[in-house]
Parts: C-alpha cells; sequence; structure tokens
C-alpha cells in the first residue's frame, strides 16, 4: 500500500527532507524552470545577461565596449588608468592627468588651485593607479 503523496496550496509535491528530486517526466522531458543539458557537438549557449562581443563565439564587437567589460560587467575605457595616474603625479598642477580622462571641470579646478599645492594632484595619481574602480568622464572603467 502506498502512501498519498502531500501536497501544498498549489498542488506541488512536498518534499520530504533526506528525498531525491526527481528530473522531469519518465520519458525525460524536462520540468519547467529547468536547463536542458547540452547537445554533444552544439555550441555553449551564452549565458543569460551576458554581453554580445568580447569573448562570445560568433557575436560581432561590442561598440560599447571594444575593450571589454570588467568582472563586474561594466565597460572598459579606452584610457589607462596608468597614464592617468602618471600624468596626474607629473603634471598634476596643470590638471592634465583630469583632462586626459575627460573629467574637465576637475581639470580647471586643479589648474586653478595648482593641484591643491601638489597635495591633492598626488593623492589623485596614486588613487588612479591603485584603484580599480576609477572612470572616465564616460563613466567606463580605466584600463590597467
Amino acid at each position: 500500500m502506498s502512501h498519498p503523496v502531500p501536497k501544498n496550496q498549489y498542488g506541488q509535491e512536498i518534499k520530504q527532507l533526506g528525498q531525491a528530486e526527481s528530473s522531469g517526466d519518465p520519458a525525460g522531458t524536462p520540468r519547467p524552470g529547468t536547463v536542458p543539458a547540452p547537445q554533444s557537438g552544439a555550441a555553449p549557449a551564452p549565458r543569460p545577461g551576458a554581453a554580445p562581443g568580447v569573448g562570445a563565439p560568433g557575436g560581432a564587437p561590442d561598440t560599447n565596449a571594444p575593450y571589454g567589460y570588467d568582472p563586474f560587467g561594466r565597460p572598459y575605457s579606452d584610457k589607462s588608468k596608468i597614464v592617468a595616474g602618471a600624468l596626474s603625479i607629473v603634471l598634476g598642477p596643470l590638471g592634465i592627468g583630469r583632462f586626459y580622462t575627460g573629467h574637465n571641470r576637475m581639470a580647471v579646478c586643479q589648474l586653478i588651485t595648482l593641484g591643491g599645492l601638489g597635495v591633492w594632484s598626488l593623492f589623485d595619481g596614486i588613487l588612479m593607479i591603485a584603484s580599480n574602480g576609477k572612470t572616465d568622464a564616460e563613466g567606463r572603467v580605466l584600463r590597467g
């Protein structure tokens, strides 16, 4: 004699502790919401939310991110954080590092104050080189 399987208010079977989850019906059709196993020899499907372009098999280059994306999905800039930091350290009182990244208002402020008498531009250059989240004026992450 088999015991009736308890069901919740939506008519779904309630899982009991220690019970293995079934993979579908006996015909091999996967349950709704599950990902079917890839066919042998088939190209892997792109992951959901993945940006086309760099690294995508057969995808066209992404014009919004020609240098690819960082691990957090933010596009890389065409500007380098090493160049921006070096310009800010060497020519910081003139605001050249910020002009390079496109932050023109901040560059003018550095120019007027002579880079905070050199202190602001020195810290700015060190932080540009050391940190990974600095962006250009378009919000793209500076490349390393």
